[in-house]
């Protein structure tokens, strides 16, 4: 039974970026020869293993026939005769047909290393058009490795085209397809510009910052759009009401921009009041931690405005209900009223910084 680390953790390694998880593939062996060794299996459509003592994952090698549609349609086969070339032959790029000993010797039966060092995306074999969900990966990596320059062939280009066309990607299972776009906006990135003025606006919780990352990423690539274009795409990839409702979010932000751009200079009645309206539009008073992360957004392309909003949301939240309770006002007045201290406190703190 040969062992090899595989994939992703071999690839990432010898460019230099942090390694995530780890994935072996095991050479000579059986099922029942794993589970012996106290492997426990969670693979329901090949044999995948989890490693008693680290609970990385541990696949047995096996290759794959084409016999239906998508990325799903493939017949697998697994047993101690399957060779690791054989194995790495059915992987989508190069880079990614790569294997190590575990004393660190490379195995690289197809040029993977060659293709890194040069920053290229190349596949392996004409198999690569069996399956759709390349093409979103392929997109995944220019977008992980962008500042890095790599390209993608012109040989592999030709053969996403021939995917496309062939009809093959309206196979792809919708929620296969979100996974791989996620993914593409998780970091790391090639621009770290959002997360860093994240971090300067106000910290992002622990248990939500990678995927706020993404979420935002998300939000800025939809925000020029109307919103049946946003419902469109949204559904086209199954994204998650988070999302969606992100993106929205941050076309009002995008609005905002262009209509306080329209305003007089020095104008500081209406730009409260486009600032107040914002604050509503984007419900900021009963969820206020949709704040920072537009403000983020913001402040990427108009530094000034978005210091603005932060001032008017400071200033604007301190001004209660309970306040105007407490002198009176009941029902609707007690809304008109609150919007109107609220608005009357932004224009003049706007004053004062003009």
């Amino acid at each position: 039974m040969e062992v090899y680390l595989v994939g992703g953790a071999v690839r990432d390694a010898r460019l230099g970026w942090p390694v995530g998880d780890r994935d072996w593939v095991v050479v000579g062996a059986t099922p029942e020869a794993m589970r012996l060794r106290g492997f426990k299996s969670v693979g329901r459509d090949f044999p995948v293993f989890l490693h008693p003592d680290t609970h990385e994952e541990y696949a047995l090698a096996r290759t794959e026939r084409k016999q239906g549609h998508g990325y799903t349609g493939f017949e697998v086969h697994a047993s101690p005769d399957v060779t690791l070339e054989a194995d790495l032959a059915r992987r989508d790029f190069t880079i990614n047909a790569m294997a190590e000993t575990p004393d660190g010797e490379l195995v690289d039966p197809y040029g993977g290393a060659a293709d890194l060092a040069a920053r290229r995306l190349r596949h392996v074999s004409a198999a690569f058009v069996e399956d759709p969900l390349r093409v979103l990966r392929a997109a995944r990596f220019l977008a992980r490795y962008r500042k890095l320059g790599f390209t993608i062939v012109a040989e592999t280009m030709a053969l996403m085209r021939q995917l496309t066309e062939s009809g093959e990607m309206q196979y792809l299972v919708a929620a296969r397809g979100w996974t791989e776009t996620h993914k593409a906006l998780m970091p790391p990135l090639a621009t770290p510009s959002l997360p860093e003025v994240l971090a300067r606006l106000e910290p992002v919780p622990d248990e939500s910052a990678s995927h706020s990352v993404a979420l935002w990423r998300w939000a800025r690539l939809g925000e020029h759009l109307e919103d049946d274009e946003q419902a469109r795409l949204n559904d086209a990839v199954k994204a998650p009401n988070a999302f969606r409702d992100a993106m929205r979010l941050a076309a009002l932000s995008r609005r905002l921009r262009l209509r306080i751009d329209d305003l007089r200079p020095g104008d500081a009645e209406d730009r409260a009041g486009a600032i107040m309206a914002w604050l509503d539009g984007i419900d900021a008073w009963r969820r206020p931690e949709r704040v920072t992360p537009l403000l983020a957004l913001i402040a990427h392309d108009d530094g000034e405005l978005a210091d603005d909003l932060a001032l008017a949301w400071r200033l604007a939240s301190q001004i209660l209900p309970k306040a105007l309770l407490d002198e009176g006002f009941r029902g609707p007045a007690l809304g008109k009223e609150l919007s109107r201290r609220r608005q009357a406190t932004v224009r003049e703190a706007l004053d004062t910084r003009r």
